[in-house]
């Protein structure tokens, strides 16, 4: 395969000689003995919660791909050029990824109820038979937008919840409020099942709702340090893997008894979970483990880039003055519903907003392939089989990239669109193995956007003096609470 690159490398304009991998730039390690120490509490530069940092620290360091050796014989390769990224996504056959590697293990211990280890790690002809049948009903537009009036009716409920929350004139601590509607929404459109979330008796520790946002936090937390480093938890039940065991045991545990109530009770109508159960390509570990994948995706991720969409707003007048001219020219009337087809031909404004955030504060900081053919990546050979992650949120803050780059300007994504290179704002990932809900994703902020500022003013509560900043729990989430005052606009 090397003689093959060589080849189409010399075929070129211009011969460019390829550089061997071990030459790539980056960090080994004391004597070669791997840079884990280097994420190491109170040792180390680096944090797992704060790996946008590390990776902003490399590339200052390094150049526009690093290698960098974890422990002896495991090696990522980190990329900035967004030329390396479409290369990297010129895929052959099935996409792989590695991660999620703990949550594999849990799965393929309890064969009695998952077929495979699920979308996010499973690779090969497995993943692809799972995707191929699930995302006919997650992907297809027509199918995502017939979800628009039931989003929009409990996106409507959670307005309330909002002023029935606090006194008037008070902040909001928007995540966990964002979490309960989107655990509520996730419920909704995977089960076709309301579990009140909104309802005082939830708001209590002990309750299902909170426990299950406890879940699936603290699933997302221990991915990163289960996934990196010695991996003990293969051969011993370390704390990180105890706590994922813990969690995953009851989102599944509340999984199955939201999926036996969709089976055999008389509410078995549109759901995600109802047509992938009169699917005849999916069998029921298959339905199992889908519905404990949507549990586990549909909490956090959009709850943390709607907490990011709402610190920019509020901070920029003239953007939420354009945000609130286009709710209104949807919604006329401020109780009337929202249409499909008004989300899917009025809101370019809206869209922007969302891009534009998206850019600043990506779900995660880049997206990984384990690669399945040796690649030429910034001219050096890079073997088959290595693990490669995008640092996509870290090119996009770069000014060669994007002008004024760490300024929250909409109007980017209407006036320069077309000369923004495609591969730098990626949020949901790119290709087959891009987030499957991904539209529904979009769609839910989209409609969360709009009836907030159809109804209210954003005033920000939060910090001034400086920028909110993220943990990376392996999506990002803000870093401190994320205040907001709500002021009632004229109906």
């Amino acid at each position: 395969m090397l003689t093959k690159l060589l080849k189409i490398c010399c075929n070129s304009r211009q011969c460019t000689f390829v550089k061997p991998f071990e030459a790539m730039p980056g960090p080994r390690g004391p004597f070669g003995l791997g840079n884990l120490y280097n994420y190491m509490p109170g040792i180390g530069a680096y944090s797992w919660l704060q790996l946008h940092k590390a990776g902003q620290d490399k590339y200052e360091k390094y150049g526009s791909i690093v290698r960098e050796t974890m422990v002896p014989g495991q090696d990522i390769v980190w990329l900035y050029d967004p030329k390396d990224i479409a290369t990297l996504l010129n895929e052959r056959d099935f996409p792989q990824r590695r991660s999620h590697l703990a949550l594999a293990q849990y799965r393929k211990q309890r064969p009695h109820l998952y077929k495979t280890t699920g979308l996010l790690p499973t690779n090969g002809p497995d993943w692809w038979r799972l995707r191929s049948q699930l995302q006919k009903e997650l992907s297809a537009p027509r199918s995502v937008r017939n979800f628009v009036r039931e989003v929009d009716a409990v996106t409507q409920e959670f307005l309330t919840f909002l002023e029935q929350s606090v006194e008037a004139g008070a902040a909001i601590d928007m995540l966990p409020k964002l979490t309960r509607l989107n655990l509520e929404l996730t419920c909704l459109l995977t089960f076709g099942a309301r579990i009140q979330s909104f309802s005082p008796e939830e708001q209590h520790a002990s309750s299902r709702s909170t426990q299950l946002m406890h879940a699936a936090e603290t699933t997302n937390s221990c991915i990163l340090p289960t996934d990196q480093g010695l991996q003990l938890w293969r051969f011993i039940e370390t704390p990180s893997y105890r706590k994922l065991r813990r969690a995953q045991a009851y989102m599944e545990s509340v999984a199955l008894e939201l999926l036996e109530q969709s089976v055999q009770g008389s509410s078995f109508r549109s759901s995600l979970i109802a047509s992938y159960a009169q699917n005849p390509q999916l069998d029921r570990l298959d339905v199992v483990g889908t519905a404990a994948d949507l549990l586990l995706a549909g909490i956090d991720t959009t709850s943390y880039a709607s907490a990011f969409l709402l610190y920019h707003v509020p901070r920029a007048s003239e953007v939420q003055l354009r945000l609130h001219a286009e709710a209104v020219k949807v919604l006329p009337q401020a109780e009337e519903s929202l249409s499909a087809d008004a989300l899917r031909t009025e809101i370019t404004y809206t869209r922007a907003v969302l891009k534009e955030s998206l850019r600043l504060n990506p779900i995660s900081i880049g997206f990984g392939r384990v690669l399945n053919q040796d690649t030429l990546l910034s001219g050096y050979f890079v073997p088959k089989g290595t693990t490669v992650v995008t640092q996509n949120m870290i090119a996009c803050r770069q000014p060669e990239h994007f002008p004024d780059p760490l300024s929250f300007q909409p109007d980017r994504w209407l006036q320069q669109r077309s000369a923004l290179n495609p591969y730098l704002v990626m949020p949901f990932g790119h290709g087959t193995r891009a987030c499957i809900a991904r539209r529904l994703a979009e769609q839910n902020m989209h409609v969360l956007l709009l009836r907030l500022l159809r109804n209210y003013e954003l005033i920000w509560r939060g910090r001034t003096d400086v920028e909110l900043d993220i943990e990376t729990l392996l999506i990002n989430k803000p870093n401190a609470p994320v205040l907001i005052e709500l002021r009632r606009r004229p109906a």
